[in-house]
């Protein structure tokens, strides 16, 4: 009996150990290596950088812009905002009041920005994820009157560039990328407006 048993154990200890290495040393490695090789950027979190190599964000992970020269993310429920380390909704249903508490001054606060008519949803409701990156063209445009004011820009030029910075897709609807957006906006020609505001 105690023969079998260790003739039984040996091939068990080998093979927990065989599949420990292959999985959780051999497999990783090799996925880390052809990442590397073959889609560096998107391997190593797709970051941005400035002209001085300084990273300043992601192109797939959103960020808070509180400025009222930028474009603004969509409202997120991860963390205190934006937090990676707490990615969620927060599941709170359309009937839901605090839903709806969470909304109003959201809603409040883009009628006193000047934004009139029906608000895009995504202007005022947070992403599954929390940390969405893109927002409808119609959040961008409804937000590029206050931009346009801010920098003492022509509200034409702020949606030409909206325009230019929305992106198609496949499977799913427009969007715009809100870092490239507020980067081609910081790229356009100083304006004689005060920068009052801070990103």
């Amino acid at each position: 009996m105690g023969k079998d048993f260790s003739s039984a154990l040996r091939p068990a200890i080998v093979m927990t150990v065989l599949f420990a290495a292959l999985l959780g040393i051999v497999y990783p490695l090799a996925m880390t290596g052809i990442g590397q090789a073959i889609f560096p950027s998107q391997a190593n979190g797709s970051l941005v950088r400035d002209a001085q190599g300084k990273v300043v964000g992601s192109t797939v992970v959103g960020q808070a812009f509180t400025g009222d020269r930028y474009f603004q993310t969509r409202p997120s429920a991860a963390g205190k905002g934006y937090d990676g380390l707490s990615s969620s909704g927060s599941n709170l249903g359309p009937t839901s009041q605090a839903l709806v508490d969470r909304v109003k001054p959201d809603v409040a606060k883009r009628r006193e920005e000047g934004v009139s008519g029906p608000l895009p949803a995504d202007l005022v409701t947070a992403s599954g994820s929390g940390l969405d990156p893109d927002v409808s063209p119609a959040n961008a445009l409804a937000q590029a009157p206050r931009i346009a004011r801010v920098r003492g820009l022509a509200v034409e030029q702020v949606r030409n560039l909206v325009a230019k910075q929305s992106e198609g897709s496949l499977l799913g609807e427009d969007h715009v990328n809100v870092l490239a957006l507020n980067r081609a906006l910081d790229a356009l020609p100083r304006s004689a407006a005060p920068d009052t505001s801070t990103r």
